[in-house]
């Protein structure tokens, strides 16, 4: 085990800050312009906070075991969080789109606060590659 593993919380950290600078690059290829701001949005490609809370709950599988107490507390939470990304916040788009057309006079509600499932899927796979890259770094 090495540096990173004395200390969880680079892992999640490494992931987050590597996750949002793809994630910017992926708004340049698409606006065509560098935009930091909207990197830090919610919602879009890739799921920054799925990749996040998946590195952590691999890494401390990887370090504690999964019949440790800790990973499954982790894992119940990567779940609520990666459902609630996938799920809740589509239907919050959907009231915000709604409330957009009705009231088109009002500050603007943010419509792109979701992620498809292949989002949080891909960026979850990132999440697992970040931790065990580490582990084994």
């Amino acid at each position: 085990m090495n540096y990173f593993y004395s200390n969880l919380l680079f892992v999640p950290a490494f992931t987050f800050v590597l996750a949002i600078i793809i994630k910017w690059f992926f708004i340049k290829i698409k606006n065509k312009k560098w935009d930091i701001s909207a990197a830090l949005w919610s919602g879009g490609m890739p799921s920054v906070h799925s990749a996040v809370v998946v590195s952590l709950t691999t890494a401390v599988a990887l370090k504690k075991g999964i019949s440790d107490d800790l990973f499954a507390i982790c894992l119940a939470f990567t779940v609520i969080i990666i459902y609630d990304a996938i799920n809740v916040r589509f239907e919050a788009w959907l009231h915000a789109e709604a409330i957009n057309k009705i009231f088109p006079e009002w500050k603007r509600f943010k419509e792109s606060l979701w992620h498809l499932p292949s989002e949080a899927f891909a960026w979850a796979v990132l999440g697992i590659f970040v931790a065990f890259f580490m582990y084994f770094l």
